[in-house]
């Protein structure tokens, strides 16, 4: 008896020596978990569309359900957001990122939006000079030469003489792309402002930046009206703005414990995440032309991310 006692009491001694796990794995986790919502959103967008509700309004609804959540948690996030005034660029920026990438994905072709969505490369090289006084490098210029190169590809059809965007859900993606670079260069410029407070802008511009175009589309006759509240898209709209809540909270951890090269490498498996559901569910197709020009793309990313660590 006395024996099988002390076996217990070094069982449960093992157990509790054994290491935490490891906040890197937890970090990779999250961030993972952030792609993954973003990379299948598609899907969600266009159940909800079948049933009456345009993106623009989806868009809308699932960032004033956040702004909400943010308030009740962060009330102080609102006097740092009025005490900084050039947070409204981070408004504009993140609101038109949110607006053209939620409709591309749920009007185009999948994985052609998310390829394009990820010319970022490309407009971070074009932006950084002017905004944070960065002066391409040989290498930033490379990755520059590569993502249009990309892009190239994967604009130029046989049906085209010139590769230029030749559906709405291109010029969405362009301009969502162009913007979440924006955005990003923009975070680094202001980060002496709260966090919360540019938090709380970027809610915000989802918000009122969705809701705005699709007041507008509705009186351009290019956006639904929104419907009436039936349980069905009601209750779809509530899932998808608690994945997105989640999603944004596990990139808070994610990003607040990995280094930035780490962070963007996760997050491009967005693109694996957003093709192989696209493909998988017909939502997206995998040419030649597709595959080669994403590839330049995703190769301009992956530099950029390398870039991190090693200035070129």
């Amino acid at each position: 008896m006395h024996a099988t006692t002390n076996s217990r009491f070094e069982a449960i001694e093992a157990i509790c020596r054994r290491p935490p796990l490891s906040k890197t794995a937890l970090a990779a986790a999250a961030l993972t978990l952030n792609a993954f919502v973003w990379g299948v959103s598609w899907w969600p967008f266009r159940s909800l569309q079948s049933l009456g509700l345009h993106p623009l309004w989806t868009t809308a609804l699932i960032y004033t359900f956040g702004l909400l959540c943010l308030a009740l948690v962060q009330p102080r996030a609102w006097r740092g957001f009025l005490r900084h005034p050039e947070l409204w660029w981070l408004l504009l920026a993140a609101g038109l990122t949110n607006v053209g990438f939620n409709w591309a994905v749920t009007v185009g072709d999948v994985v052609r939006v998310v390829l394009l969505f990820y010319l970022m490369p490309a407009w971070v090289v074009l932006l950084a000079w002017p905004l944070l006084g960065e002066k391409p490098s040989t290498g930033s210029l490379v990755r520059l030469a590569l993502a249009l190169a990309g892009v190239v590809i994967v604009l130029k059809t046989p049906a085209s003489p010139w590769p230029v965007p030749e559906s709405l859900a291109d010029w969405l993606a362009l301009m969502a792309g162009f913007c979440f670079a924006l955005t990003n260069i923009l975070l680094r410029r202001l980060n002496h402002t709260p966090g919360e407070s540019r938090m709380l802008a970027m809610f915000v511009g989802g918000a009122l930046l969705a809701g705005a175009a699709a007041v507008l589309g509705v009186g351009l006759d290019v956006v639904t009206p929104l419907p009436a509240p039936k349980l069905a898209w009601v209750a779809w709209a509530l899932l998808i703005s608690l994945a997105f809540l989640a999603g944004n909270l596990a990139l808070q951890y994610g990003a607040a414990h990995l280094s930035a090269s780490a962070t963007s490498l996760i997050m491009l498996s967005e693109v694996i995440f957003a093709s192989g559901s696209s493909v998988l569910l017909g939502a997206g197709t995998l040419s030649a032309r597709t595959l080669i020009g994403g590839a330049l793309i995703l190769l301009a990313s992956l530099l950029s991310v390398l870039s991190f660590r090693q200035p070129s």
